[in-house]
């Protein structure tokens, strides 16, 4: 990972796990979003309250992109069904968000995720050097990659920061909505 980006990387998921009171924090969580390249749309989507009519056509944009990117992407005939699985879970994933249950959305946004990096990328996704393999196409596409495979990590934080779980969610659909 380049030195730039490791210091507001490791803000975000601490190379340590996380231990009582010493997870992410909503300033990490925006720190990164300013690393992605995202910061000002991360922050716009953060001041929308569930009842703000932006949060819905926002998260609609983003079922969209989403949609477009699975969609679009050339794969081998093996793989279609990979595709079709991946939309399939898009709709559920969405509700879960709906709900605010976002620990569980965390959890499946991974997997949605792991995926997608298959849709883009082949078996070269599966690998240790992926991430380092993402950072030499581009940096910031390395750092979600990177993101995207520590999200698991936050099945150790529990559910006990729902506001800081949402945020670290809406670094990765407001990436993807941007993508």
């Amino acid at each position: 990972m380049p030195d730039e980006y490791r210091k507001v990387a490791e803000r975000l998921f601490p190379l340590c796990g996380f231990s009582q009171g010493q997870g992410p924090s909503l300033q990490a969580a925006a720190d990164f979003a300013e690393a992605l390249g995202i910061g000002a749309e991360y922050k716009r989507l953060l001041g929308l309250n569930k009842n703000d009519e932006g949060k819905p056509v926002f998260l609609e944009h983003f079922q969209n992109n989403l949609d477009l990117l699975i969609q679009k992407t050339w794969v081998e005939k093996a793989d279609e069904s990979r595709k079709e699985k991946l939309q399939d879970e898009v709709p559920g994933f969405m509700a879960v968000i709906e709900q605010g249950n976002f620990q569980q959305a965390l959890e499946e946004f991974g997997a949605i995720l792991e995926e997608l990096a298959w849709l883009f990328f082949g078996a070269q996704s599966t690998k240790d050097d992926f991430t380092e393999y993402t950072f030499r196409i581009d940096a910031q596409m390395g750092l979600f990659w990177w993101y995207g495979g520590r999200l698991a990590s936050l099945k150790d934080l529990g559910a006990q920061d729902g506001e800081v779980l949402r945020a670290i969610l809406f670094i990765g659909i407001c990436y993807l909505t941007n993508f």
